[in-house]
C-alpha cells in the first residue's frame, strides 16, 4: 500500500522478517521471567543492556516506525504541530531539511527522531542500533528507520533517496495526535 515510495518487497522483508524476528526473539527471551508480565514500554525502560533490551527496543522502534506511515501520506502537517515546527525551524522546508540531514547523517544503523522535549518544544535526535528516546525524557513523535533493511531493496545504498521517498508516506495525523497527547 506504500508503493511506489516503499515497495511491497521491502515491507515484506522489513516487517514480516526483521520485525517478526525481534518479536519472536523477545518472546523467547522473556518467557518465564518477570518481563513476561510487563508492557513492551516497561520492558524497554527497565531491561538492562543486552538481549532483552535490544529486542524489546527494536520491537518498539519498528512498531512506532510502521505506525508513522500511511498510504497517501506525506505533505505537511497542520495546526498546532505545524505551528511548533515553524516556531522551532522557521518553516516546514527547513525542518524537513534538518530532519533529512539527521536521518542521512546517522552513522551506521539507527533511527532519526522528531521528539517533543519535556519543555514542550520540538527537536531532533539520532540514535544508533536499538537506542530509543523512550528511555529518556523526550516524547517520540516520528521516526525514520535508517537501518539498511529499511531501504536496501528499493534504493540499494542510497539512503538519501529512501528518506526522500519516506517523506511521501509520513502519517502527519498520527504525529499531530502524539504531539497533542
Amino acid at each position: 500500500a506504500l508503493a511506489p515510495h516503499i515497495s511491497r518487497e521491502t515491507l515484506e522483508y522489513h516487517h514480516d522478517k526483521h520485525h517478526a524476528a525481534y518479536v519472536t526473539n523477545l518472546n523467547n527471551l522473556i518467557k518465564g521471567t518477570p518481563h513476561a508480565e510487563q508492557s513492551l514500554e516497561d520492558i524497554v525502560r527497565t531491561a538492562p543492556a543486552g538481549g532483552v533490551f535490544n529486542n524489546a527496543a527494536q520491537v518498539w522502534n519498528h512498531t512506532f516506525y510502521f505506525a508513522g506511515l500511511k498510504p497517501g501520506g506525506g505533505g505537511e502537517p497542520t495546526g498546532a504541530l505545524m505551528d511548533a515546527i515553524k516556531a522551532r525551524w522557521g518553516s516546514f522546508g527547513a525542518f524537513q531539511e534538518d530532519f533529512t540531514k539527521c536521518a542521512v547523517g546517522t552513522f551506521g544503523s539507527g533511527w532519526a527522531w522528531l521528539v517533543k522535549t519535556p519543555e514542550g518544544k520540538l527537536d531532533l535526535r539520532s540514535t544508533s542500533n536499538a537506542a530509543t528516546p523512550l528511555t529518556g525524557a523526550d516524547t517520540p513523535l516520528l521516526c525514520c528507520d535508517v537501518w539498511e533493511h529499511a531501504y536496501y531493496i528499493d534504493t540499494r545504498n542510497a539512503r538519501p533517496k529512501y528518506v526522500e521517498n519516506w517523506w511521501k508516506v509520513v502519517d502527519w495525523t498520527g504525529v499531530a495526535k502524539r504531539f497533542a497527547g
